[in-house]
C-alpha cells in the first residue's frame, strides 16, 4: 500500500468516527459533508478507473460489498425523533463496522504487496479472471468505501424521513 492509500483509508475511518460517533441531531450537513468527501475522493481515486479484461466485475463485486457494509453501518446507528429534531446515534458497534471494513481493505493490500505467498495467489487469481492489475483491485476498493458511505447516508435519510418519537417509558 502507499502512502495515498494509507493516507486515504485513514482519513475515511477518522471522518466515518469522529463526524458521527455519538448523538447527533440531524442536519443538512448530516447528508452533504459525506457525499460531498465521497464525491472528491471518487474524483481523484477513480479517475482512469480501468475496464478492461474482467476488471468491471471486480468492481462491482467492491459495489455490493459496500453496499453490505452500508447496511450493516446503517443498522449500527439508531434514528429517532425527539420533540422537532431527529437525532442518530451512533456507537461502538458502528466503529466496528467501519474499523471491519477498513482493516479488511488494508489487510489485503499489505497482504498482497508484503506476503509473497499471498502476493502469489492475488496475481495468479487476477491472471486466471483477466483482472488488468493492481488498479483494478484499487478501484474495487475505493468503490467500496464510497459506496458504504452513500448507503448508510441513504439508509439514515430514509430512517429520518420515517423517524417516530423516542418512547418515553422506554428510555
Amino acid at each position: 500500500m502507499t502512502t495515498l492509500d494509507w493516507m486515504l483509508n485513514l482519513s475515511i475511518l477518522a471522518l466515518m468516527l469522529f463526524t458521527v460517533i455519538g448523538r447527533r441531531t440531524v442536519t443538512p450537513m448530516t447528508y452533504l459533508r459525506p457525499l460531498l468527501i465521497v464525491g472528491g475522493v471518487g474524483l481523484f481515486f477513480l479517475r482512469g478507473m480501468p475496464t478492461g479484461g474482467h476488471d468491471v466485475p471486480l468492481e462491482l463485486a467492491g459495489i455490493a460489498a459496500g453496499v453490505v457494509f452500508g447496511v450493516l453501518a446503517a443498522a449500527a446507528s439508531r434514528v429517532e425523533q425527539q420533540g422537532d429534531a431527529v437525532i442518530v446515534q451512533s456507537g461502538r458497534l458502528y466503529a466496528l463496522v467501519w474499523l471491519a471494513a477498513i482493516g479488511l481493505r488494508v489487510a489485503f493490500a499489505e497482504l498482497a504487496t508484503r506476503n509473497a505467498d499471498f502476493g502469489h495467489w492475488v496475481v495468479q487469481f487476477s491472471l486466471a479472471h483477466q483482472i488488468t492489475g493492481a488498479e483494478a483491485w484499487r478501484s474495487a476498493f475505493v468503490l467500496m468505501a464510497l459506496v458504504m458511505v452513500v448507503t448508510r447516508v441513504a439508509l439514515i435519510a430514509l430512517r429520518a424521513s420515517t423517524a417516530h418519537p423516542l418512547n418515553s417509558a422506554a428510555a
